[in-house]
């Protein structure tokens, strides 16, 4: 039992040792002006060193996934088809695929798939 603790607070000791010496080690410098800016390749790093981001990308990237999930709840609708009963199986197909082309529709409406602008 002893031994056991013994041998824990040396492996103890020389973790924090080793995590000490690597911190102190690894310290950057905050002098160095060039180093500690975004840019290095002869951008003025005065300036902004983020771009605004684009809404439309956002939305795109949102409904590329509305249809990713979609795709994922349609495929075991079809694959139950043998193993349900039809009316229900039916009814709930086409509430999901009404509320797809809803939303869609919506999308469209609003203008989120034009992609020319």
């Amino acid at each position: 039992m002893l031994s056991i603790t013994l041998m824990s607070f040396i492996i103890l000791m020389l973790s924090m040792v080793v995590m000490f010496l690597a911190s102190i080690i690894s310290k950057k410098t905050l002098i160095d002006r060039e180093k500690a800016s975004p840019f290095e390749c002869g951008f003025d790093p005065k300036s902004s060193s983020r771009l605004p981001f684009s809404l439309r990308f956002f939305l795109i990237t949102i409904i590329f996934l509305i249809f990713d999930v979609e795709i994922a709840l349609i495929l075991p609708i079809i694959m139950i088809i043998k193993f349900s009963n039809l009316m229900v199986w039916t009814i709930t197909s086409i509430t999901f695929i009404l509320i797809l082309l809803l939303g869609l529709y919506h999308e469209w409406n609003q203008g989120m798939l034009n992609w020319s602008n």
